[in-house]
């Protein structure tokens, strides 16, 4: 089991971070919290979830223990796999999730696409106690994210990593336009996280 990897950032993008540790690149699908914190770094550490499948080999990357943690929470949940927790993971910060889980905002957690009323009323019931229990809530800084200088490869970046979370790119591309016509300074993070929730 790798419990993480530690070595050079070599290529990011806000969907894909690839490592490389003792000469072996490994391509690790993130979240966009991940991609906030690690950006502009040179040498990283991701903590790792491994999804072995019969047709796939598949790792996830995070930022820190208490964002695998809620991963590892949320793909438990009936009707939620690994894709639908990164977008959700995407959608909200950690601490922003919790607090939607632990005050029961249905609401919230269906502003995330994919996340219909049933699957999120099962998020809030399931894991309520449990995040609780591990702790995930405690201490946790909602925030503080750094912003992205303003460039002309926001919307690409915006549109790819859309793209690769498996969104057509003609409605996409549409949206993260009229995103970036009314909030130009915006960093392609942002811009991600309000397409996802106006993607229909």
């Amino acid at each position: 089991m790798i419990e993480y990897i530690k070595g050079e950032l070599t290529e990011l993008t806000p969907a894909l971070a690839t490592v490389e540790a003792a000469g072996v690149g490994y391509g690790l699908n993130i979240s966009l919290n991940t991609f906030s914190a690690i950006q502009g770094k040179k040498e990283v550490k991701l903590y790792v979830y491994e999804a072995i499948r019969e047709d796939a080999y598949v790792l996830y990357g995070f930022v820190n223990k208490k964002e695998r943690e809620m991963f590892e929470l949320l793909i438990t949940v009936n009707g939620v796999g690994a894709n639908t927790a990164r977008m959700m993971l995407s959608g909200m910060s950690v601490p922003e999730l919790c607090n939607a889980i632990s005050t029961g905002n249905a609401r919230l957690i269906q502003s995330i696409k994919g996340i219909g009323k049933m699957t999120a009323q099962r998020i809030i019931v399931d894991l309520r106690d449990k995040i609780v229990a591990l702790g995930i809530a405690d201490e946790i800084p909602a925030g503080g994210q750094v912003q992205a200088p303003v460039n002309n490869q926001v919307k690409d970046e915006a549109v790819s990593a859309l793209t690769m979370l498996g969104f057509s790119p003609a409605p996409t591309q549409k949206v993260v336009l009229q995103i970036l016509q009314e909030q130009p300074d915006l960093p392609v993070e942002q811009v991600v996280k309000l397409a996802l929730k106006q993607i229909k």
